[in-house]
């Protein structure tokens, strides 16, 4: 996130200064937004002015229950649920899902992704490509520092999670710079884009009175530049505060009734756990508010739904097939609504969508009616971003184990990702200790997509 910090003193206007500006909270003790504008104008960046919406189904989605069937396997494999066709042969889905079979020319999915964490839920290797040990930088950051241009009045990378402690870390910019962290709209949603209380916009944009005001502060927010520097990008930084466009995206209620529904029923709820009764929220409204931020002009948009652990009744999960009878046909009405209106709003050379999660799930159904975890095979999703869409990549065996061919890993994935978006993946940055390191190992894009 980014925030303006300070002391809880007042300035001489009685404005507290560490409520002074506030657009979230970086957690980095010392560094300003002023500080992230001068970090971003001393990056080059190169690229494409695209953007991405990174759809995480964490708990790992169950790729032989949703988008790779094995009808003719035995019982314990196939599970309850059958194969329908779509508009592109051969792309045949879950029958739980038939607004996305509609639109299957829009989409592209990769049936053989392989993941290397060991069986735990860790999303390190969902958000960089690397297991969590390798402590490499989120994609996201890679993408906000190398990704193009810019519109500063709205932020480059957002993720609309609250920023948990695990979430941080998955989301962590590491090397790639604290100027890259992503910006937080979680549980207090538009309170982290305001202007305290006595100050409104006529006030900041008064050259004097901003330069009064923060000559008050300046030693706490920048310790390195003089003060005309200072002026300048804290000018910037007022831009994306006082200008209304930032605020006017996160805002989702400016969209019509008819246009909300169509992303998904307010309070809609899907069942997991061993409770008949829905009781998870469902969040339509984060696909919704993606479309809004990436049409604004911000470059990354992240979101988790989940859980999707459904391991049985034993363990407490519930039954699979309860749970994802509830929750798909949640998730197909909002993956139809986002991608339909991408394309309706001419966006779909501009802003590529990635469905996946950190593995898929067993074959074999459990004692308890449950799937476990599966790091040999898993799914992903893509949709727009001039990538070749209305295919299938890759083949599974029998029971859906393993990739019978094209095989890929998820630096493939974040691989074609960087590549729809003109970042140079093999490029260097140097790590905390100097040494060289490439964005990606062994992260080239996925040849039929691209």
């Amino acid at each position: 996130m980014l925030t303006f910090w300070g002391t809880k003193q007042s300035l001489c206007d009685r404005v507290n200064r560490r409520d002074f500006l506030r657009v979230g909270a970086l957690g980095l003790t010392g560094l300003t937004l002023a500080d992230v504008l001068r970090l971003r104008a001393e990056t080059g960046t190169t690229g494409k002015p695209r953007a991405v919406i990174m759809i995480c189904l964490a708990g790992g989605p169950s790729h032989v229950d949703m988008y790779d069937l094995k009808p003719d396997a035995p019982a314990e494999v196939r599970g309850e649920f059958k194969p329908i066709k779509t508009n592109v042969p051969g792309f045949d889905i879950c029958e739980l899902m038939p607004m996305q079979a509609k639109i299957a020319d829009k989409l592209a999915l990769v049936r053989t992704v392989q993941f290397i964490e060991p069986m735990q839920h860790e999303l390190e290797e969902v958000y960089t490509g690397f297991p969590k040990s390798a402590k490499r930088p989120a994609f996201g950051a890679v993408v906000s520092r190398f990704g193009g241009v810019h519109d500063p009045r709205t932020p480059r990378y957002v993720s609309l999670d609250q920023y948990e402690a695990s979430q941080a870390e998955v989301e962590n910019p590491q090397y790639v710079g604290a100027a890259h962290r992503a910006f937080v709209f979680g549980n207090e949603g538009m309170k982290d884009l305001r202007l305290t209380q006595g100050v409104n916009a006529g006030r900041l944009m008064d050259r004097a009175h901003m330069r009064e005001m923060f000559d008050g502060v300046r030693r706490d927010i920048d310790t390195r530049g003089d003060f005309p520097a200072l002026d300048a990008y804290s000018a910037q930084a007022l831009e994306m505060i006082t200008s209304p466009k930032a605020r006017e995206a996160f805002d989702i209620s400016r969209e019509p009734d008819k246009v909300r529904e169509r992303y998904g029923a307010h309070g809609a709820k899907y069942i997991y756990g061993n409770d008949p009764k829905p009781t998870v929220p469902w969040p339509a409204e984060k696909f919704l508010l993606a479309r809004r931020l990436v049409e604004a002009g911000v470059s990354v948009v992240t979101m988790r739904v989940s859980p999707w652990d459904y391991h049985g009744k034993g363990s407490g999960t519930g039954n699979i097939f309860t749970g994802l009878r509830s929750l798909l046909p949640l998730l197909d009405r909002s993956l139809y609504a986002l991608v339909t209106d991408l394309h309706e709003r001419g966006l779909e050379k501009e802003v590529l969508v990635l469905v996946w999660g950190e593995f898929g799930r067993t074959p074999k159904v459990n004692k308890d009616e449950g799937r476990d975890h599966w790091p040999e095979c898993g799914f992903a999703l893509f949709a727009g971003g001039g990538l070749k869409t209305g295919q299938v990549v890759g083949r599974t065996d029998s029971k859906g184990e393993r990739p019978k061919d094209r095989a890929v890993g998820a630096q493939n994935v974040l691989g074609t990702v960087y590549h729809a978006l003109g970042v140079n993946q093999s490029q260097m940055l140097p790590d905390f200790s100097g040494r060289p390191m490439r964005l990606l190992d062994d992260g080239d894009p996925i040849a039929e997509l691209v």
